[in-house]
């Protein structure tokens, strides 16, 4: 690795007009107090419907630096990261949230350590600015996660890292739909170390994490490096036949010994309902497994892109063609397909110098 390596801010954002000219001032400013080079930011607009993606489209005219990338649609978080991921091009890839809750000047402490010969640097957060119920479900989702997965996850580390060139290569190519990048990084390995750094309060505009949105992404944790749940599963049913065989054995001697036999309407009417509500769940449980298989068989693409502006100042070794995506144009399509037929790309909207 270079002494003065170079390097990618890969950040996705939605609905971020408020934020976005604030965080590309703050990334050019630690970007440009950073040897080597060139560096680049890479900013994926997530399907916005204000002027966010007209803002980082006059920002990629002004500066060389910034790369936009817009998606056709809103395709969430974690696929946006990917986007970012797949066209970044440094030797080192900073992921991060563009709210500037992760405040862009962590990046050259993150960049220290790597350099000393970690893989992954990743930021466990203190002190959130958040309200009590969002802190709580934050606290109770890594909790959470951390108890089920069946990878040892860091409690309190959030997307924001650093990430040598060698792993987010491995990142940006798992081919699963529903990813969760803090595991993914993970489970790949290598020296990891975790740096802990306070989270600000939000630049501006509202959260998009609701708890529906924080819901799913445990479920995509739990379920993507877990099958506790499917043993838990196990688990309630043998508890089940178990306290079933302990009635029927005190039934027994009741009729044996005392010539009655149990009653009892209610505790018959709970034990059913109970057991009924039990397996519902647990087919609910099975059912969620079940239908992430189905959405990996059907191999769609994790995001397709609408357009790509500004010029490319890191592409001497640029990743080749991003592995999940398609890209859309007016013009007649260049289809491009792997060794199994599988659609990688079609033909890229407009170039780096006209932004359109």
């Amino acid at each position: 690795m270079s002494a003065n390596p170079r390097i990618s801010i890969a950040t996705p954002v939605y609905n971020e007009e408020s934020i976005v000219e604030e965080l590309i001032h703050r990334c050019l400013a630690v970007l440009d107090r950073i040897a080597g080079g060139p560096h680049e930011i890479v900013l994926v607009d997530d399907g916005s419907d204000d002027r966010t993606w007209q803002l980082i489209r006059e920002a990629s005219v002004r500066d060389a630096r910034i790369v936009g990338v817009s998606l056709s649609r809103n395709f969430g978080h974690q696929a946006a990261i990917g986007a970012a991921l797949d066209h970044a091009s440094g030797d080192f890839v900073v992921v991060m949230d563009g709210d500037l809750q992760d405040p862009p000047e962590a990046i050259e402490q993150l960049l220290a350590e790597a350099q000393r010969g970690f893989d992954v640097v990743y930021v466990v957060r203190i002190k959130r600015k958040e309200s009590l119920w969002l802190r709580l479900s934050y606290s109770l989702f890594y909790r959470l996660v951390a108890v089920l997965a069946d990878l040892k996850l860091p409690v309190g580390a959030g997307d924001f890292a650093i990430m040598s060139r060698r792993v987010a290569d491995l990142v940006r190519r798992s081919p699963e739909r529903q990813r969760y990048l803090r595991g993914l990084r993970t489970w790949y390995g290598f020296r990891q170390k975790g740096l802990e750094i306070e989270r600000d309060a939000r630049f501006a505009g509202k959260p998009k994490y609701n708890l529906r949105r924080l819901l799913r992404l445990a479920f995509d944790g739990v379920f993507a490096f877990s099958v506790m749940p499917i043993r838990l599963a196990t688990a309630c049913g043998m508890l089940a036949v178990s306290c079933s065989v302990l009635f029927a054995i005190y039934a027994l001697c009741v009729k044996i010994f005392w010539g009655q036999s149990p009653v009892g309407f209610t505790a018959i009417i709970f034990a059913i309902t109970f057991l009924s509500g039990v397996q519902l769940l647990f087919l609910g449980v099975i059912g969620e497994y079940i239908g992430r298989i189905y959405e990996e068989v059907k191999q769609r693409p994790h995001y397709v892109v609408q357009q790509v502006v500004g010029s490319r100042t890191c592409t001497t070794d640029a990743p080749a063609s991003p592995p999940n995506q398609s890209t859309y144009s007016n013009d007649e399509p260049s289809v491009k397909t792997d060794a199994a037929g599988n659609l990688l790309q079609v033909a890229e909207v407009g170039n780096s110098q006209n932004g359109a």
